[in-house]
């Protein structure tokens, strides 16, 4: 522990800043780079140390999470070459056949969203889910609202909390407290299946008497009623900060609705407004789309010569490729143990690798000619999509790691001990070690103090920017309070992504899944409220309890 001096304190007041901006709905990355700039130079007294700090915040912080962005962008290609073969809509057809009823479309939907959102992220399952499934539940019996509020809690919400296969979020919470990624993992799961099933059931018993008898008539109206116009009207609101998944899965909800067939008057507005316009079934060419919502892939692409059943076993292999890597994992952790079983980094590599693979494949079943070309644009499309999507998370990371000891040292250019021990202040650490006397010694009070500041870091629409303070808070605090920092950062992470990742706020990628459902998106965040909020009350009360 150091003793607080001035630059602790400018420190603070950039995290306060930070949770100010964020309350008021603005991008934080100019509050992040500028206090990483003035902490430096308050600490280190020289210019050019506090020029170069900002540039090594963003430096290490791409660095620790430089093989996120790699499985962002691997997962993302690999869907993209099993858009132009055809067969992501065929890994979700055979669940049409199930949702009979309002009732059976509604767990169904839930069931099918959170596999698919749980793999590939909710990026592309919404447009997925919007496309196949949503009119098939409309015609079921359930209603349009009762829709979007199932796709937002299963995906938005549950799947993407957890994001227990791709691993993104439990990565930045667990660096931001130097704990096991692991660790954070297996707790975020237990705990969004609490608040996700929690929300879900509230939800289910609420609509319960709303579901109608199954017609076709309830998917004609929905279809050719003015409905767009009215959500557009509702929701031309004022767009929230470019950070995260949300705004790539609006801009790729808008093209692929585009892709769909000739624009009208409403859709330029629906661009603008950052909704997507999903048509019903047999509109357009019926052909896949791909992640620009073109037909039969990029752009320009090569001519479609797969055979007619390439696109089926794709749709068969890639889902079990992926159960038995689940499979794999529970088995080497079972036979192992959590100590010497297969790690979060080992998973992280063995999902990278099967979409890499895949990517190959399908690019080769596509047009043996192009096969060469097509991997690479794939690729190099899902490069572009992760850095869009999670680039601007770097600056902000680079500011609550000067908070950390272990990489305060490499950004303020300060040479180790001589037993390799950092030689850096830790400021986040040292300021709460300072102020231990002040913070209540009680689990709950903590735990729902972690779970508040994530909900608030999450208004910025995102639900990933505020995971490096949350994990950072987690690491800190849980020692001086008793709680597992671990849990704690589960339990951070459980606010940012439910709050901005898309079920509470309606500037986040919830407006999306409006869109697609053709509801109001301010009245679909209402509908969210208590089912979510409930959730995550009791998930953090048996986090507490139990963990």
């Amino acid at each position: 522990m150091h003793d607080l001096n001035a630059a602790h304190w400018v420190y603070l007041v950039g995290v306060l800043v930070i949770l100010g901006t964020m309350l008021a709905r603005k991008n934080i990355v100019v509050p992040a780079v500028f206090f990483t700039f003035l902490t430096a130079l308050v600490f280190k007294e020289s210019l050019v140390g506090a020029l170069a700090a900002v540039f090594n915040a963003s430096l290490v912080a791409a660095q620790e999470l430089f093989s996120i962005f790699l499985i962002i962008a691997l997962v993302t290609a690999m869907l993209g070459s099993l858009q132009a073969l055809g067969a992501d809509t065929k890994m979700v057809a055979p669940f049409r056949r199930v949702m009979r009823n309002g009732h059976l479309a509604f767990w169904t939907l839930a069931a099918v969203t959170y596999m698919i959102s749980l793999f590939f992220w909710p990026t592309p399952a919404v447009p997925l889910i919007g496309a196949v499934l949503i009119p098939v539940a409309i015609a079921a019996g359930l209603r349009p609202m009762a829709v979007a509020f199932t796709v937002a809690v299963a995906g938005q919400g549950m799947a993407l909390s957890s994001d227990y296969v791709i691993r993104v979020a439990p990565g930045l919470s667990a660096t931001a407290a130097g704990v096991d990624a692991d660790s954070v993992a297996n707790r975020a799961m237990v705990l969004s299946l609490v608040t996700g099933i929690t929300a879900l059931v509230i939800g289910y018993v609420l609509e319960m008497r709303k579901m109608r008898t199954p017609s076709q008539e309830w998917l004609d109206e929905w279809e050719a009623g003015d409905v767009e116009a009215r959500v557009l009207e509702l929701t031309e609101i004022e767009d929230a900060p470019t950070v995260g998944h949300g705004p790539a899965l609006r801009e790729s909800g808008a093209r692929l609705a585009a892709g769909r067939g000739e624009w009208d008057d409403q859709q330029p507005r629906a661009a603008a407004a950052g909704v997507a316009v999903a048509e019903g079934p047999g509109s357009g060419s019926g052909e896949p789309l791909s992640l620009r919502g073109e037909p039969g892939g990029s752009a320009g692409g090569p001519e479609n010569r797969a055979p007619k059943w390439a696109s089926t076993a794709f749709a068969v292999a890639v889902p079990l490729a992926y159960l038995g890597l689940i499979i794999y994992l529970i088995y080497s952790i079972s036979s192992s143990g959590t100590d010497d079983g297969l790690k979060g980094g080992d998973a992280a590599a063995l999902v990278g690798g099967i979409a890499a693979i895949t990517i190959f494949l399908a690019a080769f079943t596509e047009n043996r000619r192009t096969f060469l070309e097509r991997s690479a644009e794939h690729v190099v499309d899902g490069l572009v999509f992760a850095f869009k999507a999670m680039g601007v998370v770097l600056p902000i990371a680079g500011f609550f790691f000067i908070g950390n000891g272990d990489f305060a040292g490499r950004i303020l250019s300060i040479a180790p001990n001589e037993d390799g021990s950092s030689a850096a202040p830790a400021f986040l650490f040292d300021l709460v070690l300072h102020g231990q006397e002040h913070i209540p010694d009680n689990g709950f009070v903590t735990a729902f103090g972690v779970l508040i500041i994530g909900m608030v870091a999450g208004l910025e629409g995102s639900g990933f920017s505020g995971l490096p303070l949350t994990g950072s808070l987690a690491g800190t605090l849980g020692p001086v309070t008793g709680v597992d920092p671990e849990t704690l950062a589960a339990i951070g992470q459980m606010g940012n992504i439910w709050s901005g990742g898309g079920t509470l706020v309606a500037w986040s990628s919830l407006i999306a899944v409006a869109g697609f459902a053709r509801v109001p998106v301010l009245d679909l965040a209402r509908r969210c409220f208590i089912p979510v909020v409930s959730g995550l009350v009791l998930a953090t009360i048996v986090a507490v309890v139990f963990m």
